[in-house]
């Protein structure tokens, strides 16, 4: 049997009642809701290189361009004869190489410019810096 304690102002046996029947399901509902951003935010990553996808990526390069018009780098990489890869040496080995290419992409701009995968072996990286900086970055990157 559940007795009712007797607290000092205006909290009495039916506000515990009350406090008890809403509290499960706010938190049923928390739950869910953490469950679900969790969900989404994964979504926005490609499982197998840990880069935005592509619509991630275009929300974040568009950012960025709005913000920073003039001093914006967009590059585009598209991994020639990436297939015969796959064809030849196996997934296992394409998958190891997508993952040395990202690892690649992401190194001059840092962890927190705009880097996806578009698809396939296609991807896109985004940086704000000024454009002298960017060609010596990227010639150096090559």
């Amino acid at each position: 049997m559940i007795s009712a304690v007797r607290l000092p102002g205006r909290v009495g046996p039916r506000t515990l009642l009350m406090t008890t029947a809403v509290a499960p399901p706010l938190t049923g509902w928390a739950v869910h809701v953490v469950g679900e951003h969790k969900r989404l935010a994964a979504t926005k990553r490609d499982q197998l290189t840990g880069l935005l996808r592509r619509d991630a990526y275009t929300v974040r390069a568009l950012c960025a361009l709005a913000r920073h018009v003039e001093d914006t780098t967009r590059v585009m990489v598209d991994a020639d004869h990436f297939k015969a890869v796959n064809d030849t040496m196996g997934h296992a080995a394409g998958d190891a190489a997508l993952a040395a290419l990202c690892t690649r992409l992401i190194a001059p701009t840092g962890p927190r410019a705009p880097v996806g995968r578009l698809g396939g072996a296609e991807f896109a990286v985004s940086r704000t810096w000024p454009r002298t900086a960017a060609s010596s970055a990227w010639s150096s990157w090559s």
